[in-house]
């Protein structure tokens, strides 16, 4: 009884947003053996939850950004208390307080959702011809029939995977096209599931405390894998639901992740290998350099003939004038002899 609001929440906005497609002119009829307005219902659904809890996804990343800052930190107090926990722990929560970083900021937004699921899973199971309380949590009559035979490729809303042949009876439904319309939909919701997480870790980066490593782990592999097991049990209408909100949350965790990028800190590991090249500006000059070894080998070939003066300009001249106090100054002439010899 106590998660009574939930349920009455829940209805109520399916409920507008049914009506509004309704009154926009989505056909109350099955189109492609789907009742779309009720499809439709549910894919807003999780537009106006995520728009409710954007402020609160907002404040994840910033959690998770600062977290990501106090790493260097982290691993200074995981070197200095190695081998002594309940002092590392303290510390950690001393330095988590003073920094205002909560760790499991992360996965508050998860948690916020979970009421939100629980109460579609509680109203979408009700979904069914016998059921007496037809008019329970604002319901009317009429809108509990439409939404009882309501499909998505003639496989009811209500119904899922682990069906039993009665209730399959009770919603007419096929239960091999069931079966196959919610195994599909489970096997989109793992792969969603898993590639939400996937983004969000390869923008941010592995978490370096042990702790908050273990919830990505759980995050990226465990929950996708426990839907292969859970998501027999789910109603067509939640499935839709979770994919619905995944696309939501790969799109708009994309939009935020631009908005606010991680910090220099996680991007020290890559730029760093060309932050060492680039300061040395005497390697730029090298750079240079070899450029003008290259000219030079290409300048010493062309002009190195032709400045012949830099081999008369060496002190040849003054060398032999050194020797002209000897007799040997006759030698300096004969280098210049053979410049007579022609003229001989």
């Amino acid at each position: 009884m106590s998660l009574d609001w939930i349920y009455y929440a829940i209805s109520w906005i399916l409920l507008r947003w049914h009506s509004l497609w309704d009154f926009i002119g989505v056909p109350e009829g099955r189109f492609l053996g789907s009742n779309w307005s009720w499809v439709l219902a549910i894919v807003f659904l999780v537009v106006t939850v995520r728009v409710i809890l954007f402020p609160v996804f907002v404040k994840q990343i910033k959690s998770q950004r600062a977290m990501q800052a106090l790493q260097p930190k982290v691993k200074e107090l995981q070197e200095k208390h190695k081998g002594d926990r309940e002092t590392l722990q303290k510390e950690m929560m001393e330095l988590y307080k003073t920094e205002k970083a909560n760790p499991l900021m992360g996965c508050l937004p998860m948690f916020l959702q979970i009421p939100v699921f629980l109460g579609l899973f509680h109203v979408l199971r009700r979904l069914n011809p016998d059921n007496q309380g037809k008019t329970l949590y604002g319901w009317t009559v009429e809108q509990f029939e439409s939404a009882t035979h309501a499909s998505l490729f003639t496989a009811p809303l209500a119904g899922k995977f682990g069906s039993t042949a009665e209730e399959l009876t009770a919603l007419q439904a096929n239960g091999t096209t069931v079966k196959i319309i919610a195994g599909i939909l489970v096997l989109i919701m793992m792969s969603t599931t898993y590639l939400t997480s996937r983004q969000m870790i390869l923008k941010t980066g592995w978490a370096e405390d042990p702790q908050q490593k273990m919830i990505q782990r759980l995050m990226l592999y465990g929950i996708p894998l426990s839907l292969l097991v859970s998501g027999a049990l789910f109603p067509i209408g939640v499935i839709i639901y979770w994919v619905t909100n995944n696309l939501f949350t790969l799109g708009q965790q994309q939009w935020v992740l631009r908005k606010f990028p991680p910090p220099p800190m996680a991007k020290k590991p890559g730029s760093a290998p060309a932050r060492p090249s680039g300061p040395p500006v005497k390697k730029p000059a090298g750079g240079a350099a070899p450029k003008s070894p290259v000219q030079p080998g290409r300048s010493g070939g062309l002009f190195g003939k032709k400045p012949q003066p830099e081999p008369q300009t060496p002190v040849v001249d003054t060398k032999a004038l050194a020797p002209k106090p000897g007799a040997k100054p006759v030698n300096p002439k004969k280098g210049a002899r053979p410049a007579s010899k022609p003229k001989g």
